[in-house]
C-alpha cells in the first residue's frame, strides 16, 4: 500500500501545481515580440500595475537608447507605468486599462494567468479586444542594466 500511495500522492502534488491561478499576474513578462519587459507588481492596494522595465536595444530606432526614448506623448518608455486600475475577478484581473506608449493611446484592459504561466493580456475597445499573450521572464534578466 505504502507503494502506491506515495506515486499517487506525488503525481497529485505536481498536478496541483501545473496549474497557475488565474488571479496570480504579478512577476515579468516579455511583451509579444519581446521588445519589452513589463514588471507586474502590487500598486499598493493589492491590484496589479505593469511597469516597462526593459526594452532591447535593437528594437529601437537609430539614434535612440532604451533611457531616451519617448512615447507619442513624449513621456520616457523605460520606467512607464502601462499596465493600472484592475478589479480581482474570479478569472483574474478585470477594468483596469493598458497604455500604448507607440499610439499615445489607452484602452480597457483584462489581465489572466494561463495555466503554462504565460499572462494573458487583453486591450479593448468597447467589445473588441485584442490579445496578446506575455512570456514570464527572470526578474534578472529583465532589467539587464537598463532599468532608470
Amino acid at each position: 500500500m505504502k507503494r502506491t500511495f506515495f506515486p499517487i500522492v506525488a503525481f497529485a502534488l505536481a498536478a496541483g501545481s501545473a496549474c497557475a491561478d488565474p488571479g496570480d499576474v504579478f512577476g515579468t513578462f516579455a511583451t509579444e515580440g519581446a521588445s519589452s519587459h513589463v514588471r507586474i507588481a502590487d500598486c499598493g492596494d493589492g491590484s496589479p500595475c505593469g511597469t516597462v522595465v526593459w526594452i532591447d536595444p535593437a528594437s529601437l530606432p537609430q539614434g535612440k537608447t532604451p533611457e531616451t526614448v519617448t512615447d507619442a506623448d513624449g513621456q520616457k518608455i523605460l520606467g512607464l507605468t502601462m499596465l493600472q486600475g484592475f478589479e480581482k475577478k474570479s478569472k483574474g484581473w478585470a477594468g483596469g486599462t493598458i497604455y500604448d506608449p507607440k499610439k499615445g493611446k489607452t484602452y480597457a484592459s483584462r489581465l489572466k494567468r494561463l495555466d503554462d504561466g504565460v499572462l494573458e493580456v487583453k486591450g479593448c475597445i468597447g467589445p473588441l479586444c485584442q490579445t496578446q499573450q506575455w512570456a514570464p521572464v527572470a526578474d534578472a534578466a529583465a532589467t539587464s542594466g537598463t532599468e532608470g
